[in-house]
């Protein structure tokens, strides 16, 4: 049996890691190839992960990176297409829902290739977001849907799926989490940074509604300089961000510690000891609700409504006064933990499970 994987983004890298391992650990003698497309590249945003995440060298790599949505998702499937020729696997297994999903899950069903979409089913329900567009042709052409938890199943049924293409096998991000645990517990990054555990704010900002607006930027750095007053924020700085910041001359205050995008390890062992995570991404929400660590989600809408509802994650619509509202009231009544079911670290095991007991023949 030949099983082909993509990685693309950094949140594909933790999805990847344990499905390959789990394969690996069911059936040695299945032919695993991983590619990587290149949409995240450089050494901080991609190389840092493998190594930490224990990935092997991708088989192959198809170096796309830059351009607009249009632009990377054309590219990527014109190198792709080639490499799935070449393999002709039984499986494409895709992650997630950013650019490189889409277009090698496209490539894929032109050429009838079977599709494994992990993290199947989640839904915003806001088509202004790129990865919305993404999650929803990607599932619509996927022949496997494994879904990270109930609502995922729910969301494919109303869109008229058929049961049988549907699998709930749990969140295979939080399996990367729990094995790294012990070398998350050991990073030096808190002493490094001059923090206590507790005592201080994560923040990330990445999202181009947040970011690229000049205005809700400056509206959501206004917030954290009032916040860091209080408590120090560390900041994370994705590239696109720092930019942003540079061009329209925001000014941080002295209470925000910008620093360059993080590896695994450091970046987790950051959020398992903050007193409370400040967002705009999709995989925080779940990684937070884990390890029982408070989550503000500066985001209008949220593909994963589990954190909420069972988790510590909650909503905050952009804006100085509604982040500070919310900063306020999460002090004061902060959430409590509950953990979803099937987020056990055994989702890959589940995963490897239902890719073997068939080969070429689609679910």
């Amino acid at each position: 049996m030949k099983i082909l994987s993509v990685v693309g983004a950094r949140p594909n890298f933790m999805k990847i890691a344990p499905i390959m391992r789990a394969i690996q650990a069911a059936s040695p003698e299945t032919q695993q190839t991983l590619v990587h497309t290149g949409q995240h590249f450089d050494e901080k945003m991609s190389d840092v992960f493998f190594r930490e995440l224990e990935l092997p060298k991708p088989d192959e790599h198809l170096g796309v990176s830059g351009g607009s949505h249009a632009v990377q998702t054309a590219r990527i499937m014109l190198e792709f297409e080639p490499i799935l020729e070449k393999h002709r696997p039984d499986w494409l297994v895709v992650v997630g829902d950013v650019n490189s999903t889409v277009a090698c899950s496209l490539v894929a069903s032109k050429i009838g290739i079977p599709i494994a979409h992990v993290e199947a089913g989640l839904r915003s329900r806001d088509n202004t977001m790129p990865e919305e567009i993404n999650r929803k042709i990607t599932d619509a052409i996927s022949d496997l849907l494994l879904t990270p938890s109930p609502d995922g199943d729910a969301n494919l049924i109303a869109e008229g799926v058929d049961r049988d293409r549907i699998v709930c096998v749990g969140n295979v991000m939080i399996d990367s989490l729990i094995r790294a645990l012990p070398k998350i517990e050991a990073s030096k990054i808190l002493s490094e940074l001059e923090l206590t555990a507790g005592n201080y704010v994560l923040a990330t900002l990445h999202r181009p509604s947040n970011v690229d607006d000049p205005q809700m930027l400056a509206q959501l750095i206004k917030a954290l300089n009032q916040i860091s007053a209080s408590l120090p924020i560390v900041f994370p700085v994705h590239p696109r961000t720092r930019a942003r910041l540079e061009a329209e001359n925001i000014e941080l205050a002295d209470g925000i510690k910008m620093v360059d995008p993080l590896g695994y390890f450091d970046f987790m062992a950051l959020m398992r000891s903050a007193k409370v995570v400040m967002t705009d991404s999709g995989g925080v929400q779940e990684e937070t609700t884990y390890l029982g660590v408070t989550c503000l989600t500066v985001r209008p809408n949220t593909e994963r409504p589990i954190t909420i509802d069972e988790g510590t994650n909650r909503l905050v619509q952009p804006g100085t006064e509604t982040l500070l509202e919310a900063w306020k009231e999460v002090e004061a009544n902060p959430p409590q933990r509950r953990c979803p079911e099937l987020w056990d670290g055994k989702a890959a095991e589940r995963i490897a499970a239902r890719l073997l007991q068939t080969s070429s023949d689609t679910p």
